[in-house]
This record gives structure tokens, C-alpha cells and sequence, in this order.
């Protein structure tokens, strides 16, 4: 494996940048433990100027494999949607760039860069997430979702410790290719690091085994399967209405403690819609609540202001959400709050404004919270909700926009990441799929594949309490950022003495 070092470092960065795109879902991320040694065969050979620009291009190459879904969105022009996945790509290669830049600079004073590699990358990932461009989806963590033990750790590191994990292993495989250690140490040392979070996770997950002893509610979910360029054609409507009120009856029948539609279900805003009567008096006459998504507005000094949201039509009165976590550029214009001329702008986007509470729903003697769709890839959104006090998530989505590719897929195993970070069940409605319900241990319990029309219930457990990375957060990525910063003003003094 030593010769593929033997090549240009344009071949290098295909060969990462196809390895490491690769591992994302659908495709088990079995790439990812070895994808990355040709790069950090560029950070270690080339100039700072050379290693960025190499780097960047490899972004562009995985990027393009793990999220070329973002042009195929079918609720704008093709021109829009092009336009939308070549700047995300771009945009997500410049943190890759500045990796690459600083490794090499760090490698070029000091020869001794390797060590902070894996550090780099979790501020990268971490740094990644904020702002109105933060986009987590990206994060290592998706790759590694079909391997259940490894993404125990989550609930102590938070996803960035995963990528910590990929980013070690890569550098110690490279290390014992290149004999910078002994043969016999370096197959100890990546034996050890390898086995370490199957070992620990396998541990783990048998703790959260689901136990139909502890608490959980059974929750009857409504995947309708409709297009959703129809939804609002006014030709349409009768028969959409006919099919979910069909649907819902079928959830009724099942008997659950709370019924889950999917993202924006009616062409309606239900909080004033004379339909809402016609569930409120079936959940009065049922004591059986529903929570369905639907667009809401309020129209206050600035105006009227639009919001994604749901409804909750519970026992005891109503209740709405409004997603706090929008879409840039497909669901509102980024700083367009701030400027409002910005949202003059049009892209064939959404003009939504982003809600600003966790909001709970009471379940007879609980309380739950639901995510939103692309809110479902913040970790700090599902936090914030369970710090708040829910016991479970829901999550509504419309993945329909995305048809039938590889973001519908890792969209469900983000999923799976917030039920482990957070020790919760969690049930996801999508209007098209994928539905289904997830244990605390990231296990799927019930899924429903894309393009079916299914109704169907199961239990989802309660969280019984909060793991430490609900209590504290991204505290292993603040550690990496520190250590990270106090590495490098090192390494300069090291370079520099006085």
C-alpha cells in the first residue's frame, strides 16, 4: 500500500477525495479508516500554498460524491439547485484548505505535524457547525452510523469525537507505512485505538438494550407519500384530504398515545384553519393527540411573518412550534433578519422566519419535543430540547424534495446520531420516507423504506436522564480547540528560540 504514495498530488487528492466521499451513506464507511492517508501524505510533503489548494480539491471531489443530492432538489429550477450544490461544495472545501494549509506550515517549521492532525480536524468540524452557514450534516460521525458500537462515544464526545477517532487511526496507519515507528508498536497501537470503541460501545449498547419494563408511548406515525409539488394545487387538495384523513383513521384504530404526520401535511396554516375543528373534536372524543406539521404566520410591527412549524392538538388545548433551524437559501435568506432587503431577494426560496423557543408538548404525564426536518442534523437542537425537558423527539420531514437519493438516506442516520448523543427514542415522520423509530442505543427498530405509503405504530422509549454531552455539550471539541491552539503557539516557539 506504501506505492500509492508514489503519485502526483492531484492523483493523491482524487484518491482521498474519493475514498472519504464514499464512506458516507448509503455506503458502509469502511473507507473512512484508511481514506485520508493520501492526504496527509500532502500535508506532510508539500508547501502550505500547495497542501491547501490539494486539499481543497479533495473536498470538492468527496463533497460532490456524499452531497451531490443538493442539486436534485425538485421544489426549484435546475439552475438554483446547481448553483446551491457547486457553492455549498466550495464553501465546504475552504475549511479542508485551511487544514491542509496549517498542517503543512506546522510540518514545514517543525517536522513534526502529525500529531496535531486529529485535533485539527475536530475545531474544523466543530467551527463547521456555527452561524447561518453551520452545516454538522458534513460531520465524520454520518460515515460511521451503520456501525453501532462505534457511535456509542457520542453521548461523551459529541460527533466530533468520532472524525477524532477516523483522523488518529489514519495517522497512525500512515506513521507505521512510512517506519516511522517499529512495525510490532505500530500494529499494537492501531490494534488498540481500533478496538477500543467497538469494545467500549458493544459494552454500551447491551446497557440500552430496549426493556418494554421501563417507560416508553406508543406512537402511530403517517408516512402519506405524496409529491409535494402537488400539495398546492388547488385541483389536488380534495383528494389530499381524503387520503390523510383515511390514513389518520387507520392510526386511530391502532389505538396509540399520540398520532406524528410528517412536514407541512395540509396545504393549510391549521392554527386558523376551519379543518383543524374537524381533529380537535376527534382528539376530544378519543383522547388521542396528534402532532402534524403545517405552515404558521403572525403579523405583528415588522409585518406578517411566515414560520415552518407544528401543531400539537393535544387533550388539554393546542400548541404550536416553529422551526428554529432554517434551510439557508431554500428556506430563508441567511442575515435577512438582520437586513431586510434580503429578503427581496428571490432564488425560488422560502421567506420563513426561525422560531426562537425549544418548545415541550404534554403527553398525559410527560412531555416530548419535535425537530423539524434539516433541524434534525444540529445536535444542539435536539439538546436544547431534551435540557428543556423532553423525554422523547419526534421528527417531521419532507425528503420528497431530495427524490430518491443518497440525502434521504443520511438524513435518517443523523437521526441515529441524536438518539445515542442524547440517550432518547426517537419516531420520524417523512412525508415520502424515511420513517421509522429509533431506540437510545442508535438501534433501528422500525423503518420504513422511501416511496412506500405505510402507516404504522411502535414504541418509543423515554430518556431517564441526561447523558453528559446533553448536560455539557461540545466539551471534547472545546478541549480539541484548545489543545489545538496551544500545539501550535508551541510548535512556533519551538521553531523560534529566543
Amino acid at each position: 500500500m506504501k506505492k500509492i504514495f508514489d503519485r502526483s498530488p492531484f492523483q493523491l487528492a482524487i484518491i482521498s477525495g474519493i475514498l472519504i466521499g464514499c464512506a458516507f451513506p448509503p455506503i458502509p464507511g469502511i473507507t473512512a479508516w484508511f481514506g485520508f492517508l493520501p492526504l496527509i501524505h500532502i500535508w506532510q510533503t508539500q508547501p502550505p500554498k500547495e497542501s491547501a489548494r490539494w486539499s481543497f480539491f479533495a473536498a470538492v471531489i468527496a463533497n460532490l460524491i456524499s452531497l451531490y443530492w443538493i442539486g436534485l432538489n425538485s421544489g426549484a429550477s435546475i439552475p438554483i439547485v446547481l448553483l446551491s450544490m457547486i457553492a455549498a461544495i466550495l464553501y465546504l472545501g475552504i475549511f479542508w484548505a485551511t487544514i491542509g494549509w496549517v498542517a503543512a506550515w506546522i510540518e514545514k517549521r517543525t517536522s513534526n505535524s502529525l500529531s496535531i492532525i486529529p485535533f485539527l480536524w475536530v475545531t474544523m468540524e466543530w467551527i463547521r457547525g456555527f452561524g447561518p452557514l453551520g452545516f454538522p450534516w458534513a460531520n465524520l460521525a454520518t460515515t460511521q452510523t451503520v456501525f453501532l458500537p462505534v457511535i456509542q462515544m457520542v453521548e461523551f464526545t459529541g460527533t466530533e469525537g468520532v472524525g477524532f477517532w477516523l483522523l488518529l487511526i489514519n495517522v497512525i496507519f500512515y506513521i507505521s507505512l512510512h517506519g516511522k515507528m517499529k512495525h510490532k508498536n505500530a500494529i499494537i497501537y492501531l490494534s488498540i485505538i481500533f478496538l477500543l470503541p467497538w469494545i467500549y460501545g458493544s459494552v454500551r449498547l447491551s446497557t440500552f438494550d430496549f426493556d418494554e419494563k421501563e417507560p416508553y408511548r406508543n406512537v402511530a406515525v403517517l408516512q402519506p407519500n405524496v409529491n409535494p409539488n402537488k400539495k398546492w394545487e388547488a385541483s389536488y387538495r380534495s383528494q389530499l384530504y381524503a387520503l390523510m384523513d383515511s390514513l389518520h383513521t387507520k392510526a386511530l384504530s391502532m389505538k396509540p398515545d399520540l398520532i406524528l404526520w410528517p412536514e407541512a401535511a395540509l396545504p393549510v396554516y391549521m392554527r386558523v384553519s376551519s379543518k383543524r375543528h374537524q381533529y380537535e373534536k376527534q382528539v376530544m372524543d378519543l383522547g388521542i393527540p396528534i402532532l402534524m406539521g403545517t405552515a404558521d404566520y403572525k403579523k405583528n410591527s415588522k409585518g406578517r411573518e411566515v414560520y415552518n412549524g407544528a401543531i400539537y392538538l393535544g387533550v388539554k388545548g393546542n400548541k404550536m412550534y416553529h422551526k428554529k433551524f432554517l434551510v439557508p437559501f431554500a428556506e430563508y435568506i441567511p442575515l435577512s433578519q438582520q437586513f431586510s432587503i434580503l429578503k427581496k431577494l428571490n432564488f425560488g426560496q422560502a421567506n420563513f422566519t426561525a422560531g426562537t423557543e425549544f418548545t415541550l408538548f404534554p403527553l398525559d404525564s410527560i412531555q416530548f419535543s419535535n425537530l423539524i426536518c434539516y433541524e434534525s442534523s444540529y445536535p444542539m437542537a435536539a439538546r436544547g430540547f431534551v435540557q428543556n425537558g423532553a423525554q422523547f423527539l419526534t421528527i417531521e420531514a419532507n425528503d420528497a424534495w431530495l427524490q430518491n437519493s443518497s440525502g434521504v438516506r443520511q438524513h435518517f442516520e443523523l437521526a441515529r446520531l441524536r438518539a445515542v448523543e442524547l440517550r432518547t427514542g426517537i419516531v420520524r415522520s417523512a412525508n415520502t420516507g424515511i420513517s421509522g423509530i429509533i431506540y437510545p442505543s442508535g438501534k433501528v427498530a422500525k423503518k420504513i423504506n422511501y416511496g412506500e405509503q405505510v402507516v404504522f405504530m411502535g414504541k418509543v422509549p423515554l430518556n431517564q436522564g441526561m447523558t453528559f454531552f446533553t448536560r455539557y455539550g461540545s466539551v471534547f471539541a472545546h478541549m480539541c480547540f484548545i489543545l489545538t491552539l496551544i500545539q501550535i503557539i508551541w510548535f512556533i516557539r519551538r521553531s523560534n528560540p529566543s
